[in-house]
């Protein structure tokens, strides 16, 4: 029987472990002389790019907050990360791109429910929801190309706020200005246990943990 007829109750979601970055691209087993390293510099070394810019603030954040990354980052996953009981999303923005620009970008996020999809089943809900109980919105807040390295995390400024707060907002459900979400993080109007923005990246951990606080209680109210 063929891979194309086998019944598709075989055909399960791939178990995916990290690679060493040294497995080589081969030929009937005999070793084609490039690796994965070769792959991975040729395809992922532009950091400033929109796609390679957000998985890079999702391991920045990772890290910061001591989330596990010894697996392998889950694209489809409802949520970006999970850390001690609290589910993560992470979205990013810079003013920086890496086209020739005539100004820098006004910064929006996303920040909208979205329709879960199994990967064991390959269903998606019907529904939209907001899957995480809280967000970082992650800035690359450099403004000199020459100088830009999105690796120096002093570049970097986050934004963290529980999701029911982003759920209370009486305008766009889809995607949050800078000025907006400066106004939501201020902790003297919403009453917030500490300061959700800008933090830096030390900040995170500790900023997270309140907005998850923040959000059993608002949720529960």
């Amino acid at each position: 029987m063929s891979n194309a007829t086998q019944d598709k109750g075989k055909l399960p979601r791939l178990q995916v472990t990290q690679r060493n970055a040294i497995e080589p691209f081969t030929k009937n087993g005999t070793s084609l002389g490039f690796t994965l390293m070769d792959f991975w510099k040729w395809s992922v070394s532009d950091l400033a790019s929109n796609t390679t810019r957000g998985i890079v603030a999702e391991f920045l954040v990772a890290r910061a907050i001591g989330a596990d990354t010894t697996g392998v980052r889950d694209e489809w996953g409802p949520v970006d990360l999970k850390h001690n009981g609290i589910s993560i999303q992470v979205k990013s923005a810079a003013y920086l791109q890496s086209w020739k620009q005539d100004k820098l970008s006004a910064i929006t996020f996303s920040a909208n429910p979205t329709r879960k999809w199994d990967p064991d089943t390959n269903k998606q809900e019907k529904e939209a929801r907001w899957h995480a109980d809280v967000w970082v919105f992650a800035l690359l807040k450099h403004e000199d190309k020459h100088s830009l390295d999105p690796m120096d995390v002093e570049q970097w400024e986050f934004y963290v706020a529980p999701t029911s707060l982003l759920k209370s907002r009486t305008r766009s459900q889809h995607s949050i200005t800078l000025k907006s979400l400066k106004e939501l993080c201020n902790p003297n109007k919403n009453g917030q246990q500490d300061v959700r923005g800008p933090i830096t990246y030390n900040s995170l951990l500790h900023a997270v943990e309140c907005a998850f606080a923040d959000e059993r209680r608002m949720a529960s109210s």
